[in-house]
């Protein structure tokens, strides 16, 4: 029986063991639950503080997976806030504590790290984040690529450009330039009937050279182009570099190539009929430089980061003479050669050339370790397809061609890389504006080759029903340059400057909120920034329930700040980059009311001490004075509350206006130190170390009263100016505290300057500096309804320092002072 009996205990107390971690556990998924809901809300404020309390307080007992998905989770939030530091913590230990390979969470690690600086581990963070993705690519089927994609922010106005055409541009051809340094290297020169071909002998009288504009933020515009397609003449502005060229690295010395206009440029071009250049005699007048121009064709080209290596399309030309391929045809290939001393030496053929098809066409990756171009070589899907190049063990590996979702039937030619790894190019193949357009293909760069993620054709007036090719920009298309025949049928060289969104904007809804009551806060002022220049501040107001709706830019950062009266300002930072749907955002903003101010009051043994005749407990004695003139104050009630039994004293001061308790050891006090038209004085007291010997400790207690007037120390300005000072903030701090610590006062802030100026302007200087400590006051959530700002001017000089009298910069300084007035205690 008695077996029995133990075993049912046992029994009962296993159950309840069990029912116990079941609520837990169900405790724990509902949090989980509810910060998830919050973070996808994105209000990041109170998702913070939910994952911070399941990660933080000993109840919550997480398994390590959940550990680590509320670590990331917490990571993303404080990424989403600005707080970079924090992002990297709590990105790190969810990395470290992930039992599975995440390749999301480690791009978002290696961005964080990046944004903060640590490149180096950033660096390695992506590469675990490559393969990461190339196990996760091998498991899942590729999505279909879009063919073509529908152009970004469809059905809300296409992505706005201004072109303008450049002034280097000739009679003749000038297309697809290079970044190189500070300028541009692009093509020039007369290519007769037709350029490009893939079989045929050829014909023609010229040749294409490499040009070189050293400044291409001075190159000057002779019209420009409106997104609405509106033609501008521009003035001409005679300049030492507008339009000259020079040979890349070279020493500039002058020759026929150096002229803009360059004789017999009066022939058209063709260059959907293929990619050779076709084989012309010389003219000797019009080489550019013996090393990298020759007696045949030059161009495009590309370069190194650094700009001391070269890698250029020629025709099939070396050692002096030219190839042919089978078919008479000098075909082209691709050469490289470095800088030295300002020259460019050792031309050496890349090793995948071949004289019986053509290469060129070159861009060069951001890393320098892939090069793109294009080739007729067999085995392609068209005339001209793409490929790339690996540079391994020091050489230039197997090129591989891009694959059908790049390639088509048509020519695919002039391909760049921007500096996202975003892939540029134009073909014919595609249903476009015109006949050659310009595509831009996103890519994902893995150990066993690029993975095509979507294409996208660019709007007008990029793209136009002629030949747009030869693009280069920056990561974010904000501006760059191109080529295009769409006037007089020439190739000329156009810049663009996109003057819109590069998608469509996005709708967001913004709430603000009182944190304790999660009650919405109408009538409060939301002021968004937006990242880059000339970008106004927009200032909106909340609607009756706390909301504020507004569309953004997309491929921008933004700093949101909320203020409210009574409330401190809240800022919150938002980023539209990382958001590829077109889905409408939602963003919180907590606020919060300022808390009343209580200090520990600060005891040392007393030096004058009460009359007490046996000292068998510890006592507090201290006497209460004005903070205006320092005098005792008689009549104030002094309340003494024992926060351990929460039993209560009294004792009202007289004419010294002192006052003496008896203190337990071992116990905290509160002491308050209240009387009309004062300011009551909280203040706590520690307690006492136990067993110790009784002693008498001092305490003075200051009360501010209606009509007393406190300078501000240190609150000074510079001449002429009405902003805060940085080392203002540490005095502004002091009366931040006082203005939380007598939560009734009402004050006046009142700002003097020096006699220097007009009487006039400077009593409207003084109004200004006194608004500007008040804004201060009311972003840490006083009130505006408890100050009021008077601008005294030089009304009330500290000095002698009137006008005509001369006096030194310090002391014509404090005259420039702030203090402030209690106006009325509540």
């Amino acid at each position: 029986m008695r077996s029995m009996h133990r075993n049912r205990i046992k029994q009962i107390v296993s159950i309840v063991l069990w029912l116990s971690c079941s609520t837990a556990w169900a405790q724990v998924d509902s949090l989980l639950q509810q910060a998830d809901r919050l973070l996808s809300y994105k209000a990041y404020g109170r998702a913070i503080e939910a994952y911070t309390q399941l990660l933080t307080e000993p109840q919550f007992k997480l398994s390590t997976a959940q550990q680590a998905a509320a670590q990331g989770q917490l990571a993303f939030a404080y990424k989403q806030v600005g707080e970079g530091a924090k992002a990297e913590r709590f990105y790190r230990e969810s990395v470290n504590n992930s039992e599975d390979d995440n390749a999301q969470l480690t791009l978002n690690f290696a961005q964080t790290l990046a944004a903060n600086g640590k490149f180096r581990e950033a660096q390695q963070q992506y590469e675990r984040y490559l393969v990461q993705k190339e196990k996760l690519a091998l498991k899942q089927p590729l999505a279909p690529v879009a063919e073509p994609a529908k152009p970004a922010g469809k059905g809300k106005g296409g992505v706005r450009y201004r072109l303008d055409y450049l002034a280097l541009n000739s009679a003749g051809e000038e297309f697809s330039p290079a970044f190189y340094r500070d300028g541009l290297v692009y093509v020039s020169g007369s290519k007769g009937r037709t350029t490009i071909e893939t079989s045929g002998r050829g014909g023609g009288s010229a040749y294409l050279d490499l040009f070189y504009a050293p400044n291409r933020n001075n190159l000057q515009a002779t019209s420009s182009i409106g997104p609405d397609g509106a033609v501008t003449k521009v003035a001409a502005v005679r300049t030492k570099t507008t339009g000259q060229a020079t040979r890349p690295g070279g020493s500039g010395r002058a020759s026929a190539n150096d002229s803009r206009t360059v004789p017999n440029f009066d022939a058209g071009i063709n260059i959907t009929d293929g990619l050779g250049y076709k084989e012309r005699p010389a003219s000797a007048a019009q080489r550019f430089g013996e090393a990298i121009n020759s007696r045949y064709h030059e161009g495009p080209a590309t370069f190194s980061r650094d700009g001391s290596t070269i890698i250029f399309t020629r025709n099939n030309y070396s050692e002096g003479r030219a190839k042919k391929s089978a078919e008479g045809v000098t075909k082209l290939k691709l050469y490289t050669a470095r800088q030295q001393n300002g020259t460019w030496t050792n031309v050496t053929e890349l090793p995948f050339n071949n004289d019986e098809y053509s290469v060129g066409h070159p861009a060069l990756s951001r890393d320098e370790q892939l090069l793109f171009f294009a080739s007729d070589m067999p085995g392609g899907f068209g005339g001209t397809d793409l490929y790339v190049s690996r540079y391994q063990n020091g050489r230039w590996g197997r090129p591989v061609n891009l694959g059908e979702d790049i390639n088509t039937k048509g020519n695919e030619l002039f391909p760049f890389v921007d500096n996202a790894g975003n892939l540029y190019f134009s073909t014919n193949g595609r249903k476009g504006l015109g006949e050659l357009d310009i595509y831009y293909a996103t890519l994902t760069t893995l150990a066993t080759g690029l993975i095509v993620q979507s294409i996208e054709h660019l709007d007008a007036p990029i793209n136009s029903p002629k030949d747009d090719f030869g693009i280069i920009t920056d990561a974010d298309r904000r501006g760059g340059f191109f080529s295009s025949n769409r006037r007089d049928g020439n190739d000329d060289i156009y810049r663009f400057v996109r003057e819109s969104s590069l998608y469509a904007c996005r709708d967001l809804t913004v709430r603000l909120y009182d944190m304790k009551s999660n009650a919405g806060l109408d009538s409060s002022s939301v002021v968004v920034r937006a990242k880059g220049e000339g970008r106004a501040d927009q200032t909106l107001k909340t609607d009756a329930n706390g909301y504020v709706r507004l569309c953004l830019d997309d491929d921008n950062e933004f700093v949101f700040q909320a203020s409210r009266d009574g409330y401190i300002n809240s800022t919150v930072g938002f980023t539209t980059q990382s958001l590829t749907d077109d889905q409408p955002s939602q963003l919180e903003i907590g606020m919060i009311q300022p808390t009343v101010v209580v200090d520990t009051v600060t005891m040392v043994e007393a030096k004058t001490t009460p009359p007490i005749k046996v000292l068998t407990r510890s006592h507090i004695w201290g006497i209460v004075v004005s903070e205006r003139d320092r005098k005792p104050i008689e009549g104030v009630t002094v309340t003494l509350r024992n926060e351990c039994n929460f039993k209560q004293l009294e004792y009202v001061t007289g004419a010294d206006g002192s006052y003496t308790f008896e203190l337990d050891e071992g116990c905290d006090y509160t002491l308050v130190a209240s009387k009309p038209a004062f300011g009551t004085n909280t203040n706590r007291i520690k307690r006492l170390p136990r067993k110790e010997k009784p002693k008498i400790l001092s305490a003075d207690l200051r009360m501010l009263s209606v009509g007393d007037v406190v300078k501000i120390d240190n609150i000074y300005y510079d001449l002429d100016r009405f902003s805060l000072r940085p080392d203002a903030a540490r005095e502004l701090e002091k009366l931040l505290a006082t203005m939380r610590k007598y939560p009734s006062l009402i004050i006046e802030i009142r700002s003097h300057t020096d006699s220097r100026g007009s009487a006039e302007s400077n009593k409207q200087l003084s109004t200004q500096r006194a608004r500007a400590v008040a804004d201060y006051l009311a972003s840490k959530g006083i009130s505006r309804k408890r100050m009021s700002a008077v601008g005294m001017g030089e009304s009330q000089l500290v000095n002698n320092c009137t006008d005509d009298v001369i006096c030194t910069e310090g002391e014509h300084q404090r005259n420039r002072r702030t203090e402030f007035r209690v106006v009325d205690i509540k």
